[in-house]
């Protein structure tokens, strides 16, 4: 069981009996044990102390701890305390009822802002229609600087659904941030203080780490415990994906002894060196808290990730469409491979780019443009860092037989996006604040959306926007705009720009199940762009 470490955990109950009580005891003890009418001298002499060891002896301790020491007094100063207070979905208080009375007549019992959509309506209908009110919650994670003019990379689940962020540095100021943009696929996000000269980290080289090399953590464990700092090594690497809510999510995991509890997500793995080789993001364990098994994105995912977040504010992943198995010793011989690496093909999504470059289920995959693939999750962690678009050449071993296909890789969530205009589709700059994507058979598999629900999927949106004050929030699907059925992306990107500039925007939203208005409020009627 996986555990996402910014997630706060209850005390246990402790039964421990003070030093000083057990001492108290043990004395007492020995003062009143007689053997033959005669007191047990058990006290009578002093207690002589052993002479400390020479320097000699525990040199190589004495080093290690002195640069322990130092690494943890380099990487402590760029780590930080992030705060969220977000955004949850709460049910709707259970009694809660519309006044019967004059339910039939125009707007009477809406929510402000929905009754000039509406006209004569039939009793009972706003029961149903009323959104949900959204809930605030709160949570603690860690965060590390990469920049002194105050970027922070963090978590996605950590900042995800954050109406407010504030960051704790280690000289104990605490500053707003903002966030710069996040992707839920490597569960990585970029926030930013508004700060010059900050102390920062540097970039290590995860390809490099090896089994057994000694690691630091660092971070807020429980979020009571800010800038600890915990000593591990690499228990592994590449370790898959553990999640099963998308089996596209890449692996590539360092596992570490270093101890991880909720509340370190988002904080600094680092080498010998002070380096940053991860971010630390779940743990293993029955009970929630450190068992030995605690994992972090490796540093080769990460800088890559952050630097386009900070780019651009979006990460566009290259997709192939296949699902994969490992080559093992137990099933290498029915591939006729004499080898036991590289990746099965078990299914090709139609349509995908796989599919169109003839891919085929039991292929084998076993060289990326002429290296080597170990496994499936090194080949999905070095396809989803390929820019979409971008051609490949794969090798492939087919009834024993190598061949080479070129695939032109996909974009992951391949979307049409509400933007300022032009060409320029970033959701940050939006005046909606949402991006949407096409409800293709692949987004609705990893949206979990029925094959009954028409419409566009929102596919991600910037806090504070239009979008996010009216609740908005990715996987939900926008049925309707101002009372027309949207079917395509593009559809409803025409609605969009269609609104006249300073109106609002009634959307029909399903979510989590459901289908419920929502009113869009236009916050800037003299942009022109969406």
């Amino acid at each position: 069981m996986s555990f996402e470490t910014n997630k706060l955990v209850g005390k246990a109950g402790r039964i421990a009996v003070p030093a000083g009580v057990a001492a108290a005891v043990v004395l007492a003890t020995g003062m009143f044990v007689h053997h033959n009418g005669v007191h047990a001298a058990m006290i009578s002499s002093p207690i002589s102390s052993p002479a400390p060891m020479d320097d000699n002896s525990v040199s190589s301790l004495v080093a290690l701890d002195n640069a322990v020491e130092a690494v943890a007094a380099r990487v402590t100063p760029a780590v930080v305390n992030v705060a969220v207070t977000s955004r949850g979905s709460a049910e709707q208080q259970a009694g809660e009822e519309e006044d019967s009375q004059g339910q039939g007549q125009q707007g009477q019992g809406l929510p402000p802002g929905l009754q000039q959509f509406f006209g004569q309506l039939p009793p009972g209908m706003m029961q149903q229609q009323r959104p949900q009110q959204p809930q605030l919650e709160h949570g603690i994670g860690s965060g590390i600087i990469i920049s002194p003019d105050g970027y922070i990379v963090t978590n996605n689940h950590v900042v995800d659904g954050a109406v407010e962020m504030r960051v704790t540095l280690h000289d104990r100021r605490v500053l707003k941030a903002k966030l710069v943009g996040r992707d839920p696929l490597t569960d990585l996000a970029v926030i930013k203080v508004d700060a010059h000269d900050l102390p920062s980290i540097a970039w290590g080289d995860s390809t490099k780490l090896k089994p057994g090399q000694t690691v630091l953590a660092f971070g807020s464990p429980f979020g009571y415990f800010q800038f600890s700092v915990t000593r591990g090594i690499v228990s592994a690497v590449d370790r898959q994906n553990p999640y099963r809510d998308d089996a596209r999510k890449p692996g590539g995991y360092i596992q570490t002894d270093a101890a991880i509890n909720p509340g370190n997500s988002g904080g600094p793995l680092v080498n010998a060196r002070g380096e940053l080789v991860g971010i630390n993001t779940f743990i293993i364990s029955n009970g929630g808290s450190f068992a030995g098994a605690g994992f972090a994105i490796p540093s080769q995912i990460v800088r890559t990730t952050a630097e386009q977040l900070i780019k651009t504010g979006a990460v566009h992943h290259g997709y192939l469409g296949i699902s994969m198995n490992d080559v093992t010793p137990e099933n290498a011989s029915f591939f006729n491979l004499k080898e036991a690496t590289g990746a099965i093909v078990t299914q090709v999504t139609p349509d995908s780019p796989a599919a169109r470059s003839g891919l085929k289920n039991g292929d084998v995959i076993d060289e990326l443009n002429g290296q080597k693939v170990i496994n499936g999750g090194a080949l999905q962690v070095a396809v989803s860092e390929d820019t979409p678009g971008t051609s490949i050449a794969l090798g492939i071993i087919r009834n024993g037989s190598a061949q080479t296909l070129n695939v032109k890789v996909g974009e992951y969530h391949k979307d049409s996006e509400v933007a300022s205009g032009g060409d320029d589709a970033s959701p940050q700059k939006g005046k909606l604040g949402l991006a949407v994507a096409e409800l293709t058979p692949d987004v609705r598999q990893q949206l979990h959306i029925p094959s009954e629900v028409q419409g566009v999927a929102i596919r991600s949106v910037r806090p504070g926007s239009p979008a996010d004050d009216a609740s908005l929030a990715p996987g939900d699907v926008i049925l309707e705009v101002d009372r027309h059925p949207v079917t395509s992306a593009e559809q409803f990107v025409s609605a969009a720009h269609a609104n006249t500039a300073g109106k609002d925007l009634l959307l029909l939203v399903w979510s989590q199940g459901g289908a419920s208005y929502r009113v869009v409020h236009d916050d800037a009627g003299n942009q022109s762009g969406m």
